[in-house]
């Protein structure tokens, strides 16, 4: 099953991924040298998509986050793309053929 067919199995509906504006993006996620890859999406503000985007252990080292436009995301990692189109409040792991998306409320809070 593919990235699409699961988010709607789950009745989400897709939000806009908004490649125009900025996301966080720690190293290893563009370059492909990250194997697991984390998602979270707060709500859009600012010019950016809501979206922090890891590959790895997180950090809370100011400097982990790189904003970047997402279509660069998009040309470097086009297999992540279609987990950006979840809303705001949600988050994903993804690793290969595993997925696992859920709904945090948290992220909704900030």
């Amino acid at each position: 099953m593919n990235i699409e067919q699961r988010i709607v199995e789950q009745g989400i509906s897709p939000f806009d991924p908004m490649l125009e504006m900025k996301l966080g993006l720690s190293s290893g996620v563009r370059d492909g040298s990250g194997d697991v890859i984390h998602g979270m999406r707060c709500s859009p503000e600012k010019g950016t998509s809501g979206w922090y985007v890891w590959a790895g252990e997180y950090s809370d080292d100011s400097s982990f986050f790189e904003p970047v436009h997402g279509q660069h995301l998009a040309n470097d990692r086009p297999d992540v793309v279609p987990l950006l189109h979840l809303p705001p409040g949600w988050r994903f792991l993804f690793h290969g053929e595993y997925l696992d998306i859920w709904f945090d409320e948290d992220l909704l809070n900030d």
